[in-house]
């Protein structure tokens, strides 16, 4: 039987910079069965991108079994376009010199690696139930009371 994961993901920040989160859909069909997990978080000062992309780290690091087929679900140009353009090569080639979120372009990497992953673009707001549904966690998520510290973008950005 064929094992068929699905990531969708979703960020957001309110403000950019300020409080963002993220949400994740997992489903995992495996013949009649059907598993799924949904997992969302906040931060107290982030941006966009890095919550966009901090969604489809999480949603790998939650497939344990390696090389595992993975369609990944986003509306984040900024994720698709740097994978499927291929300048994600260039970039780690050249040790990501200039480019913003490296500490998240770095462990996206390993986690890739790990896998055999596409990317499908979903537009967003678009009444794509599933990805709707993470926009509106990740909202949520950026407001509540206690919100992680993102504390390599906060250094980044005091110094």
């Amino acid at each position: 039987m064929n094992k068929k994961i699905h990531i969708y993901t979703d960020g957001s920040s309110k403000g950019n910079p300020g409080p963002g989160g993220y949400g994740i859909f997992i489903e995992i069909f495996f013949g009649h069965f059907y598993n799924r997990k949904i997992i969302s978080e906040g931060f107290r000062y982030t941006t966009n991108n890095r919550m966009e992309l901090l969604s489809v780290i999480v949603g790998l690091e939650k497939i344990k079994k390696k090389k595992q087929n993975i369609i990944v679900f986003t509306d984040s140009k900024y994720i698709v376009n740097t994978v499927q353009n291929r300048w994600i090569y260039k970039w780690e080639k050249n040790n990501f010199h200039n480019k913003k979120n490296v500490d998240l372009w770095k462990r996206f990497l390993d986690l890739f690696y790990q896998h055999f992953v596409i990317f499908h673009w979903i537009k967003s707001h678009n009444d794509h139930y599933i990805n709707d549904y993470c926009d509106r966690l990740s909202v949520e998520a950026s407001k509540k009371k206690l919100l992680k510290i993102d504390y390599i973008y906060e250094k980044q950005i005091i110094f």
